[in-house]
C-alpha cells in the first residue's frame, strides 16, 4: 500500500534514483573501478509499448526499452519492474526532451546501455491496463500476470532467458512476489524500501492507524486510476501537466487513445482500500471480503524461499515502519547469497538524511550497486559482491558504512537505562517506589518533515525533523547523565513501561533522541504501541529479532482505568553514534496528530519507575575499545515532573 515516490513517478520526468548518486556519502568500494561496474555498451535506448493478453483476457500495458545498435541475434538479460503508479507519462513530442515520457529515466537507461532491456508493467486494473484491483494491492491475479510476461520476455529474439526484477515500493513488492512464480528465468530480485507486513510495516506501524498514508495513498491512486494528475501533487506539478495534457502513456497501437478510455473504465470496479481500512483495529479485521494478511508478502515468504533465486533487501532508517519490513524480510526469505542494505534514506533514497551529512560528501551510487547484483547473477560477471559480507549498514554521526555477516551485527550488548526521578535515565535499576504523571497532549505531533513523510507525498529538502527542544516541553522525557566516550547504537531499542491510564484505550509514541552539550535534541529513531495490542505472542508468522504483538482481535487487551500494565514494544531499528558528551533521552507522548489517528479524550498516564515496576530501555550498544559500552559523567537535568522520591 505504499506510495514510494509515487510523486516523483507522475512529476513529468522526476527521478527517485537518478539523485542518489550525487546526494548520498560514499563507502565500501565506491570508485567505479573498486565497484567493478563496467561501462556503457550503448549509446541511447529504444522504447516501444504494446499489450500482452493474460490467461484471462485480460491485457496488460508493458514498456520494453532495449539498447540502441543491439545487433541481430545479440542477447541479453531483462529487467522486470511493475508498478501501479504509470509505467510512462504521455508528453507532447515538442515537450519529451524537457518532460521525458520514461519515468526514472537516468536509473533505466543505465541499465539499458549497459545491455540489459528495461521491462515497466502497468499492472492490471491501473496506468493503460485493463482489468480492476479486486483488493487494495498485490491480488493473485497480479502475482499470475508477473509470470506470464516473464514466459513473453524469454520468448524475444533479444533475450537470453534470464530475468531480474525491482523496483521501490510498489514496485518493490511486486519484484519479490514475482518469486512466487517459481519461474525458472527469474534469478535476482532487488527490493527496494518495500513493506513486508502490511499490517505492521504499513497501515498500522504499532498497531495505530497511519491515518496519513491512508489518506494521502487512497486519494492518490484514486485519482491515477481514472486517468488524472493527483490532487496531493504540488501545484506546479499539477497544473503544469495540466497545461502540457500529461496523463498515462496508452501502448504505440492505440493512436486514439481509445484503448486506454476503455481500460480506465474498466478501473472503476477497483477495490476502495481507503473503506475497507477505515474500519480495521485488527490484523485479523474483515476489510472488504478479505484481510490485511491476505494482501502481505509474509503470507508468501516460504514459496519466495522456494524460488532460490537471490535477494537484495535495500532500505534506509529514516523510511517510516519499512526499514524494518526490508530486514524481516531478509531474516525470512533466505535464498542464497540475499543481501541487506540499510543506509541514510528516506523512502525511494532520493538524498542522505543524516543530520550530520556533509553537503559535499561523496557520492553513493545506488545504480551502481544495483548493477553490481545484477551483473553477477544475470550475466555471471565477477563484480567482486559475491566476496562481501552480506550486511552492509550505516552508521549516522560517524558517517560510515559497515559490514556484517548477520543481521543484528555479531557483538551487540544489551545496556539497560531506567527511568529515575528527575526525568533521568539512569543505569541503575530503581531501589525505591515512584512514578510520574503525565496528561495525554491530542495536539501533540512530530512536524511534516520527518520518516512518514516520505511516503505521504512529502520529500524534505534537509534532512528530517527540527530541534526537538520545544516539542519535548510538552513530552514526558529522561535524559541520561553525557556518555563519556563515543557510543554506537545499532539495532532494535526496546521500550519496557509500566503504566496506568484514566482511559481505556490509547497509544504510547516513544522517541530515542540525541541531546548535545548546547541543549540541541536530535531524532534518532521512534516507535509506538497502541494499549490494545500490548499482549505479547510467541506465535510470530515470520522470523524477528524483537518482541511480537499479533495485533489480532482475540489478543486484545484493552485498559482497566487505574490497572498497571506492561508494554513492551521495539522502536524502528537504526544505527547511530552519539558523541561524547552527549545524552540519550527517551521522550514519551499520548499523540502523533500528523500522522497517526488520535484516540478521544486526554487521558491521565502515570508511568511507573519503582523496584516492582521498573520502566527501562534496552539500548543495542556496539563496544568501542577495550572498555566496552560507554560510561557517564556529570549531574542529568531538574526533574520537571512527577514525584522525586526514587532519585538515586
Amino acid at each position: 500500500m505504499a506510495l514510494a515516490a509515487a510523486a516523483v513517478l507522475v512529476a513529468l520526468g522526476g527521478s527517485a534514483m537518478s539523485q542518489t548518486r550525487n546526494a548520498l556519502p560514499g563507502g565500501w568500494n565506491q570508485s567505479k573501478a573498486q565497484r567493478n561496474v563496467t561501462g556503457a555498451r550503448y549509446q541511447g535506448m529504444l522504447l516501444s509499448s504494446r499489450y500482452l493478453t493474460m490467461r484471462d483476457g485480460v491485457k496488460i500495458a508493458i514498456d520494453v526499452l532495449l539498447p540502441s545498435g543491439l545487433a541481430p541475434g545479440e542477447k541479453i538479460p531483462a529487467i522486470l519492474h511493475q508498478t501501479r503508479y504509470w509505467r510512462s507519462v504521455s508528453v507532447p513530442r515538442p515537450l519529451r526532451s524537457f518532460f521525458p515520457e520514461i519515468q526514472d529515466k537516468e536509473e533505466k537507461e543505465r541499465f539499458v546501455t549497459h545491455g540489459y532491456a528495461w521491462v515497466d508493467v502497468d499492472v492490471r486494473g491501473t496506468g493503460a491496463s485493463f482489468g480492476s484491483c479486486p483488493t487494495p494491492n498485490f491480488s493473485i491475479d497480479q502475482i499470475r500476470d508477473g509470470g506470464e510476461v516473464v514466459d513473453w520476455i524469454v520468448r524475444q529474439p533479444w533475450s537470453n532467458g534470464v530475468v531480474g526484477a525491482t523496483g521501490v515500493s510498489y514496485g518493490g513488492t511486486t519484484a519479490q512476489l514475482l518469486l512466487v512464480n517459481h519461474h525458472p528465468a527469474v534469478r535476482a530480485v532487488a527490493v527496494r524500501f518495500a513493506d513486508f507486513d502490511e499490517y505492521a510495516d504499513v497501515a498500522f506501524p504499532g498497531g495505530v492507524y497511519f491515518r496519513a498514508l491512508v489518506d494521502t495513498w487512497a486519494g492518490f491512486t484514486s485519482s491515477l486510476d481514472r486517468g488524472a494528475l493527483p490532487e496531493s501533487l504540488p501545484w506546479w506539478m499539477r497544473w503544469g501537466g495540466k497545461l502540457i495534457g500529461a496523463g498515462v502513456r496508452p501502448v504505440d497501437a492505440d493512436r486514439d487513445r481509445s484503448m486506454l478510455a476503455a481500460a480506465i473504465r474498466e478501473h472503476a470496479a477497483n477495490f476502495d482500500g481507503y473503506a475497507a481500512l477505515a474500519g480495521v483495529t485488527y490484523r485479523d479485521d474483515d476489510a472488504g471480503g478479505l484481510t490485511i494478511d491476505d494482501i502481505s508478502a509474509h503470507r508468501f515468504a516460504q514459496a519466495m524461499q522456494a524460488s532460490r533465486a537471490a535477494v537484495y533487501s535495500y532500505d534506509g532508517w529514516f523510511d517510516a515502519a519499512y526499514v524494518h519490513g526490508a530486514i524481516k524480510r531478509y531474516l525470512s526469505v533466505r535464498t542464497p547469497r540475499s543481501r541487506l542494505t540499510l543506509g541514510p534514506w528516506a523512502h525511494g533514497g532520493v538524498q542522505n538524511f543524516s543530520p550530520f551529512a556533509a553537503a559535499a560528501s561523496e557520492p553513493f551510487d545506488q545504480v551502481g550497486e544495483l548493477l553490481r547484483f545484477f551483473d553477477y547473477h544475470l550475466k555471471g560477471i565477477d563484480t567482486g559482491i559475491e566476496g562481501e559480507p552480506p550486511v552492509h549498514y550505516f552508521t549516522m554521526g560517524e558517517e560510515k558504512w559497515k559490514a556484517a555477516e548477520t543481521w543484528p551485527p555479531p557483538g551487540l550488548q544489551a545496556v539497560t537505562y531506567y527511568l529515575a526521578a528527575r526525568n533521568l535515565l539512569a543505569p541503575n535499576r530503581p531501589a525505591g517506589d515512584g512514578f510520574d504523571t503525565y496528561r495525554t497532549d491530542s495536539t501533540v505531533g512530530t512536524g511534516s518533515r520527518t520518516r512518514w513523510d516520505g511516503i505521504t507525498g512529502g520529500f524534505p529538502v534537509s534532512h528530517t525533523y527540527t530541534d526537538r527542544r520545544r516539542t519535548d516541553e510538552r513530552l514526558l522525557t529522561y535524559t541520561s547523565t553525557p556518555f563519556e566516550q563515543d557510543t554506537e547504537v545499532t539495532g532494535h531499542p526496546i521500550v519496557t513501561l509500566y503504566l496506568s491510564s484514566t482511559g481505556i484505550d490509547g497509544a504510547v509514541f516513544a522517541y530515542l533522541e540525541d541531546v548535545d552539550p548546547d541543549g540541541r535534541v536530535f531524532a534518532v529513531t521512534e516507535g509506538q504501541l497502541r494499549a490494545v495490542h500490548r499482549k505479547l505472542s510467541a506465535a510470530a508468522p515470520y522470523p524477528d529479532v524483537v518482541p511480537y504483538h499479533s495485533f489480532k482481535r482475540a489478543d486484545a487487551l484493552p485498559l482497566i482505568p487505574g490497572a498497571v500494565v506492561e508494554l513492551v514494544f521495539d522502536l524502528l531499528p537504526t544505527s547511530y553514534l552519539f558523541r561524547r558528551g552527549h545524552s540519550v533521552r527517551l521522550a514519551l507522548a499520548g499523540a502523533d496528530r500528523d500522522h497517526f489517528a488520535t484516540f478521544p479524550g486526554t487521558p491521565t498516564l502515570q508511568v511507573y519507575r519503582s523496584r516492582q515496576h521498573a520502566s527501562h530501555i534496552e539500548l543495542p550498544v556496539m563496544p568501542r575499545g577495550r572498555d566496552g559500552p560507554a560510561r557517564h559523567y556529570g549531574v542529568g537535568p531538574a526533574a520537571r515532573k512527577g514525584d522525586e522520591s526514587n532519585f538515586d
